[in-house]
């Protein structure tokens, strides 16, 4: 039988690597002396390495490639994130400083609300005290009396309605305002009517009145430096007495001062009479009152105390006649 070609290659090329291996030496006998060397045996011959696979190493280089990419893919992302909050926070600071002002603002006003809150409804500052200032016609003890009703309120809820009904009980009161001083007391300052003239009532009193009619005093004996007003009447105000209140205010003080009576029959007839002389001074009506006024203090100047007439009436000149 025939055998194919190549049929014992095999077993030719074991043969003849059998045959190029050396023979391992036979092992001798051993020796009496231990100091003699074992003869070394020959080195093994290294095997020889498989040739590798390209698909698999085509196939490593492609994992370690695509391991690569990936790598790569995920650094970039990362970077494009921090890239994109940078820009994020970068246009958004506007905002956040606006958004940090709001919530600033809020926290002041709040802590401004439970401030006021506490001021107005903590019983720590309500009212335990009333100061009364500027009394000196009108009694300042009956003054406090109607103010205390409000007495444990707190100060900022103290109504000044009410402190406007009590003091209309006290006609010589002419205005006042009103300061809460922390922690518990309302101080009140008055400011009384002055009496400008004096006009003599039916029952023989002398009434002494302000620049409004309002009867400010009623004594059995006249004020010094308030003039005594004649030909008023007896309702106030009326027009003479408004002629003779208007004379009276042009005046400077210490010339007011001056003058004992003054008469107002008409606006157009106002006649004054000095205190201690025997002057008087035909005024005219009470227009110019106040250039009147300073052409009177000139002719004092000139003539003094001699007994005579002062006519200003005609404003701008002034004539002294003396009696």
């Amino acid at each position: 039988m025939k055998r194919p070609s190549g049929f014992d290659r095999g077993r030719e090329e074991a043969a003849s690597a059998a045959a190029a291996k050396p023979a391992k030496p036979a092992k001798s006998a051993p020796r009496a002396s231990s100091a003699v060397a074992k003869p070394s045996r020959a080195a093994k011959p290294t095997p020889r390495a498989k040739p590798a696979d390209p698909v698999k190493v085509a196939k490593r280089r492609l994992a370690a490639e695509r391991r690569e990419a990936q790598r790569e893919l995920a650094r970039a992302r990362a970077e494009r994130r921090r890239y994109e909050r940078q820009e994020v926070k970068r246009f958004t600071v506007r905002q956040r400083a606006r958004r940090v002002a709001w919530w600033t603002t809020a926290g002041v006003v709040g802590a401004i609300v439970v401030l006021v809150l506490v001021a107005v409804f903590s019983p720590i500052l309500a009212l335990r005290q009333v100061v009364v200032e500027g009394t000196a016609r009108v009694d300042g003890a009956a003054v406090t009396a109607v103010l205390e009703e409000q007495l444990g309120t707190p100060l900022a809820l103290v109504d000044t309605a009410r402190i406007d009904a009590a003091l209309t009980e006290f006609p010589i009161i002419e205005s006042y305002s009103t300061e809460t001083i922390p922690p518990d007391t309302l101080l009140v300052r008055i400011v009384e009517r002055q009496p400008v003239v004096t006009v003599e009532a039916a029952n023989g009193q002398f009434r002494h009145v302000d620049a409004a009619g309002v009867t400010v005093e009623e004594l059995a004996e006249r004020i010094p430096g308030v003039p005594l007003v004649t030909e008023s009447g007896e309702t106030l105000p009326n027009p003479a007495f408004n002629v003779a209140v208007e004379v009276l205010r042009a005046m400077p003080a210490e010339m007011r001062e001056q003058v004992d009576r003054i008469t107002a029959i008409t606006r157009d007839h106002v006649t004054l009479w000095l205190v201690g002389s025997t002057q008087s001074v035909e005024w005219g009506s009470a227009d110019d009152s106040v250039r009147k006024a300073e052409v009177l203090a000139q002719l004092q100047a000139i003539y003094g105390t001699t007994p005579g007439v002062f006519d200003v009436s005609g404003s701008s000149t002034g004539i002294f006649r003396q009696l």
